[in-house]
């Protein structure tokens, strides 16, 4: 059991001031920070996210600029297919849903780009809807408070059944919720736990000797030498010409490895977040047209990503996003 006036108590003097938990932040303005979180620390995700609702506010705005503009704007955050998506979301609200955030789980679930934890996100934080949301924070809280697991297993089902069991009666569950996540954040951490400061008067895991963990250890993710870092470095050759650029200025990007520079400018085409010119060049999604008297842009975008990618791959699935630090 984890009781609500413990908590909220703690949640009232403890949290942190993201901007995005403000008052007079819209729906819109809440997705664009989740969509942002992903897989990616606060600190780096608060000065885009500023730069960005100031830049396009609304989902029209964000629709009315080109896919390049977005790509250029969502910088060094990873994973782009997710600014790609987002545009793509933007463009559905804008013209299907009279440029208004849909409140409802189900209708959330139909955007591009929203899973499960998103759309139970905005509904909760945005329309402060009794719904569970469940990331790896999260997680990670029930599986120590309430089962005594020092770590949470594989995400399932049942993960939305638990926290749905912990949430407040009253109009106060989208706060308790926030408050959660809020723990798993900053105290109920997955490497260095601060118990002593954990408001909770009862956890499992505690009370039991801090039983280790079941979970085979988890490998930590090395972004040196991998392919994203290869696609990074190509893309910001893209990001820093607003024309098609000629294969030879991306080659040498990465001189490393011919093999893996190939692979990840084919992933990149395949994504639809770069395209190539029928002379041969290379630009960023949308600006492939730049190619003039050449002859139209060739793209072998493939738009049919998964949702809410994390640690979060690609997903529409139950699969939890990753810690927001």
């Amino acid at each position: 059991m984890i009781y609500p006036d413990e908590l909220l108590a703690w949640y009232a003097t403890e949290q942190r001031d993201l901007p995005w938990r403000r008052p007079g932040v819209s729906a819109w303005q809440i997705l664009v920070s989740e969509f942002m979180l992903q897989q990616t620390p606060v600190a780096r995700v608060e000065p885009i996210w500023l730069e960005w609702i100031a830049r396009w506010p609304t989902p029209s705005a964000t629709a009315a600029a080109s896919a390049a503009d977005v790509l250029r704007a969502w910088g060094k955050l990873g994973y782009p297919r997710r600014a790609k998506r987002l545009h793509e979301c933007a463009t559905v609200i804008a013209l299907e849903h009279s440029d208004a955030v849909p409140k409802d789980v189900d209708t959330l679930l139909s955007l591009p780009g929203v899973g499960t934890y998103t759309a139970r996100a905005v509904a909760c934080f945005a329309y402060r809807q009794r719904v569970p949301v469940v990331d790896t924070n999260v997680r990670r809280v029930v599986a120590r408070a309430v089962h005594g697991r020092a770590d949470a297993a594989s995400p399932t089902a049942r993960d939305l059944d638990d926290v749905a069991a912990l949430l407040p009666g009253d109009s106060s569950a989208p706060q308790f919720s926030v408050a959660l996540m809020e723990l798993g954040a900053t105290v109920c951490t997955a490497r260095a736990p601060r118990c002593g400061s954990c408001p909770l008067r009862h956890c499992a895991w505690r009370s039991q000797g801090f039983p280790a963990s079941s979970c085979p250890p988890r490998r930590t993710q090395r972004y040196a030498g991998t392919d994203r870092q290869v696609r990074g470095r190509l893309l910001d050759v893209l990001r820093g010409n607003s024309f098609p650029v000629n294969r030879v200025e991306l080659d040498v990007a990465w001189t490393t490895d011919t093999a893996q520079r190939d692979r990840a400018l084919d992933s990149l085409l395949v994504d639809g977040l770069v395209e190539q010119t029928a002379d041969g060049r290379f630009a960023l999604c949308g600006e492939g047209d730049d190619a003039g008297p050449q002859g139209p842009r060739r793209s072998r975008a493939d738009n049919t990503e998964g949702d809410d990618a994390g640690p979060h791959g690609p997903r529409r699935s139950s699969h939890s996003p990753g810690e927001r630090r």
